[in-house]
């Protein structure tokens, strides 16, 4: 299937990108709607920034800055787009269920709060399993990888397993470029995304907008990591992503075209 863009929209403080960018109600749902507008099939709330060294937010928090938005961006768009909701919270992700999200991305994999992936379940949403060792706030600490493209890929069958035998009916894998990994590791996984696609047989949605890896390269700050990122999105779009995670979706969308006008070729 034709790759897909996910709008990222961040209802947080501090992200790493964009944080505090959206600071009401409705210019969240304006940005979100906008996203749709511009090619966006899916868009991706979070209301927890999980960059390095991110402190976690208590879910009471969390749920009071998702759920208002995901509930005006349903009501908006109806059947436009899809909603997630980007959280390793399992009260989170019921509450954003409930208010229409119909997808839960889960940067842990169902690892830091094993009960998401029966909410998934038993609400008939999809999961997006990420990879992550450890806890946001740690995981740049202790980075260990002898073969990092066959510890990621033995670790999301592990996940891809757990949500099957929870009863998740639609999965999707994410080798969680940039979460616990250095730059190398990060470069490794985007160069194996073609086996790794291979070995997961899952949709593989990939998150490379703004990210780190990029500015080390490029020496830009995040704001102006646009072209970087448009050089990973097209080497996503070759590797066989099903998706991309990114912030600037209108941009975006000529990239995703024109790499798979060439894949296809």
């Amino acid at each position: 299937m034709p790759c897909i863009l996910v709008g990222v929209l961040n209802a947080t403080p501090d992200s790493f990108s964009d944080g505090g960018r959206y600071p009401s109600l409705d210019d969240a749902v304006a940005a979100g709607v906008r996203m749709v507008d511009d090619g966006a099939a899916w868009i991706d709330v979070g209301g927890e920034s999980t960059r390095p060294r991110s402190q976690p937010v208590p879910e009471a928090d969390e749920i009071a800055r998702v759920i208002p938005i995901l509930t005006a961006l349903r009501a908006r768009l109806g059947d436009r787009a899809r909603l997630s909701i980007d959280t390793y919270k399992s009260g989170t992700a019921r509450a954003a269920l409930a208010a229409g999200a119909t997808v839960i991305n889960d940067i842990s994999g169902g690892l830091l709060d094993p009960a998401i992936l029966g909410v998934a379940a038993d609400g008939g949403a999809a999961v997006v399993l990420g990879h992550l060792r450890g806890e946001p706030a740690t995981m740049m600490d202790h980075i260990a990888f002898d073969d990092v493209v066959a510890e990621v890929g033995a670790e999301l069958d592990a996940r891809i397993a757990a949500a099957r035998a929870a009863g998740v009916r639609e999965i999707w894998a994410d080798p969680g470029i940039g979460f616990g990994k250095r730059v190398e590791h990060s470069l490794a996984l985007l160069r194996a995304l073609p086996g790794l696609v291979a070995r997961w047989r899952v949709p593989v949605l990939v998150g490379v907008s703004r990210k780190s890896f990029i500015g080390h390269i490029t020496g830009k700050p995040a704001p102006e990591r646009a072209f970087g990122t448009a050089a990973a999105v097209a080497a996503c779009v070759a590797g066989g992503a099903s998706a991309v995670r990114v912030h600037d979706v209108g941009e975006m969308q000529d990239v995703v075209r024109v790499a798979e006008a060439l894949k296809n070729a």
